[in-house]
């Protein structure tokens, strides 16, 4: 049949039986916890400890919980609806909100691609100098793009998460370097606040980080996923009783995996702290300059470690950022979307996916500045997460989009006080650039 997708021809799990029951139960919240801490973010980190040491570890503790609701209600728009963010705001929002979104996310989404892939290539050219920069990008285009264009989707979903444990090399980098512990606690629970134009910025970069706009659309989007590939599930203003069961994985999911990417976040920060902050360097524009940086600091093992980390979540955070603006540009143009369908019956969603990634890995053999993209990037984030966040609780408390599934009144407190946050955060971010 046309309409026939690539899951119906699979088995109902996204993983096998026999995995544990708690691998099985993991997905769209795990996969976008990691790809949270995307070569980018592993920069933002890095420069957050080299420059302050322990002192901002309290902001990853205050994102947790915000992260959480954010992405939860993200999942249960999905999961309820059968419809993604950018479907949901085309059929309840005028289309100049729903285009302009769209369009910042998306290139926001391509600027962070291509920092993310020159990012990659130049760790991967730490460990192998021989091999040409051109060649590299090429390769972990290829990669990024062809996973989710050609291999089945419960393979992919399978090896998303198997690339979630690249992650681990972080922890394993701070096991090898002498870290105050004092400190380190002391940062967690006590934040030693100052009018500091620097630090404010910084605060700023990590809460954007931490909390971006493609992981919203690609979280909910995974979500609609589930309703096509799984033959028992389906969107649950068609099937209520499912609800129970279905709101309770996504809970469980996503604060595994938010507390993943902000362990990993803590882990690259403190070892920032606790190797560059008190050196000379106290500037990092990569990821990749954090590693080369941590060579005669920390030795070769976790340098290599450090490396190897950046090249393992660009493989992972790359196909995010391509695939959430794929799903937004695609239900926002009413195309056939979903990493379950063929090519030949989502041409549109597919191109796009490879169009990201082609166009980001060009930003960098053309010399585009993978910093001045960075900041675009992060411009166009801090407009567009605000009002994204806006449209989130507003959809998720409307019962005209949401049914009887609403979220709880303790999701709307603590989902407006994070939509306070990021506006606040925001504004001073942009404030900032303007006075630079």
């Amino acid at each position: 049949m046309a309409d026939m997708t690539r899951g119906t021809r699979a088995r109902s799990n996204v993983v096998e039986p026999s995995k544990p029951r708690l691998l099985k139960l993991l997905g769209p919240g795990l996969v976008t916890g990691a790809a949270d801490d995307d070569p980018s973010g592993i920069a933002t980190y890095s420069q957050a400890g080299a420059q302050f040491g322990f002192r901002l570890g309290w902001t990853l503790v205050l994102t947790y919980p915000l992260m959480i609701v954010i992405q939860a209600i993200s999942a249960r728009i999905g999961r309820t609806t059968g419809l993604g963010i950018a479907g949901n705001v085309r059929r309840h929002y005028p289309p100049w909100l729903l285009y302009g979104l769209v369009g910042a996310l998306t290139f926001a989404n391509v600027c962070n691609i291509g920092a993310d892939l020159g990012a990659m290539a130049e760790a991967t050219r730490l460990l192998i100098p021989a091999i040409p920069s051109w060649s590299l990008l090429g390769a972990f285009a290829l990669m990024c793009a062809g996973g989710q264009i050609f291999l089945h989707h419960k393979r992919y979903v399978a090896i998303l998460k198997w690339l979630t444990l690249s992650l681990f090399a972080y922890f394993a980098v701070l096991c090898v370097v002498h870290v105050d512990w004092s400190e380190f606690f002391l940062g967690l629970v006590w934040p030693r606040l100052n009018l500091d134009k620097e630090f404010w910025l910084m605060v700023a970069a990590i809460l954007g980080t931490t909390i971006s706009p493609y992981l919203f659309f690609w979280q909910a989007a995974q979500e609609v996923e589930d309703t096509k590939t799984e033959p028992i599930r389906e969107p649950l203003l068609q099937r209520p009783k499912q609800g129970a069961n279905a709101l309770a994985r996504i809970r469980l999911d996503t604060v595994i995996g938010m507390a993943i990417s902000n362990l990993v976040a803590l882990a690259i920060m403190a070892t920032a702290a606790a190797t560059l902050h008190g050196s000379k360097v106290k500037e990092i524009e990569s990821a990749a300059q954090a590693a080369e940086a941590l060579r005669p600091l920390a030795g070769p093992f976790a340098f290599a470690l450090f490396s190897l980390g950046i090249i393992g979540t660009g493989l992972l955070s790359v196909p995010v950022l391509a695939g959430s603006a794929a799903y937004a540009l695609g239900e926002a143009r009413r195309w056939p979307v979903g990493l379950s369908r063929q090519p030949n019956q989502a041409r549109a969603f597919y191109g796009t996916i490879a169009a990201a990634t082609v166009i980001g890995a060009i930003a960098n053999v053309l010399k585009i500045s993978p910093i001045k993209a960075l900041v675009w990037s992060a411009v166009l984030n801090a407009i567009a997460a605000v009002p994204i966040m806006v449209l989130l609780m507003q959809m998720g408390s409307n019962p005209a989009v949401m049914g009887k599934f609403t979220i709880s009144r303790r999701s709307r407190v603590i989902g407006w006080f994070a939509t306070s946050v990021m506006g606040v955060a925001s504004l001073g971010f942009i404030i900032s650039l303007c006075f630079k």
